[in-house]
């Protein structure tokens, strides 16, 4: 699932290459990823893309004060196209093909544009287009950005305090903190040497101060080494930049023991008992503590 580094790099990514030209058209394919209906995708034809956001793990193109939202869900991604003159609109029908956004030619005849795709099954990718982007339920409920200036230590500590769930869960809720999803939860986790289960409300002041200085700087160093890459390679980036996350059976590289894996219904944890749990490997998560 593309999570807040990947989707700033995307933002940013547009922001090079989509801002101030206008849209030609927007074409749905897969028409339950549309989640809107007034104003229609067709309204978007004919407008300029005049910024490019982000808001949690959502990607937002401003155009002419029309939004255009999307989340990527777990098996989205965009796929930019340099020239897409030559293709033909596309038609409803099977494939991971949901959403195409086709710009207008600029002087040489080249049409860009992007496809947004969706592998699997589960069909989760969401398209939004609205005149306010917090007309987006999954926008407006959102927790604070961890990235943001006002994202202190001590405002952390108030999120911590006011909760006791296990922090692995907390820092996935994008209504606590704003995205952070299963992948960068685990990188934190292990560069805060701190177990997934730890139960929030029992931080002291100096790991919460661990946490932050974690949280901060795993996004960070994410953000800066996607910086400039094509949407193409952030992808490879991303799994390239894991020290613990899908990495099970594998060895730390910061303490050389085995990453160890907890596994749900529909997803997994990776951790590193060494440098996490005092070297003792977690229960299933249906007992919720350390295996005696």
């Amino acid at each position: 699932m593309p999570e807040l580094p990947e989707v700033e790099s995307l933002a940013e990514f547009l922001r090079e290459r989509a801002v101030g030209r206008t849209i030609a058209a927007v074409e749905v394919v897969a028409f339950h990823a549309l989640k809107t209906f007034n104003p229609p995708a067709s309204a978007l034809g004919g407008l300029t893309v005049t910024s490019v956001s982000r808001h949690g793990k959502f990607l937002d193109l401003d155009c002419d004060g029309l939004h255009f939202v999307t989340h990527l869900a777990r098996a989205g991604w965009l796929r930019w196209r340099d020239d897409l003159s030559a293709a033909k609109p596309v038609r409803p029908g099977k494939g991971p093909l949901a959403v195409r956004v086709r710009l207008a030619p600029d002087d040489s005849g080249m049409a860009p544009g992007f496809d947004l795709t969706e592998a699997g099954t589960q069909k989760r990718l969401a398209v939004y287009v609205v005149k306010n982007p917090d007309e987006v339920p999954g926008v407006a409920s959102l927790g604070p950005d961890p990235l943001a200036a006002d994202f202190t230590p001590e405002a952390l500590g108030e999120i911590l305090r006011a909760s006791r769930t296990q922090i692995k869960g907390l820092l996935r809720d994008q209504k606590v903190i704003a995205g952070i999803g299963n992948a960068y939860s685990d990188e934190v986790l292990h560069v805060a040497k701190m177990s997934p289960f730890k139960i929030s409300a029992t931080l002291t002041d100096a790991q919460v101060a661990d946490l932050h200085e974690a949280i901060v700087t795993t996004l960070r160093d994410a953000v800066e080494r996607a910086r400039g890459l094509a949407a193409k390679d952030l992808k490879a980036e991303k799994k390239s930049g894991l020290r613990v996350h899908g990495r099970t059976g594998e060895k730390c590289e910061v303490c050389g023991d085995t990453i160890r894996e907890v596994s749900f219904a529909d997803s997994s944890l990776q951790y590193c008992p060494t440098c996490q749990t005092g070297g003792k490997p977690l229960a299933d998560r249906r007992l919720s503590k350390l295996l005696k």
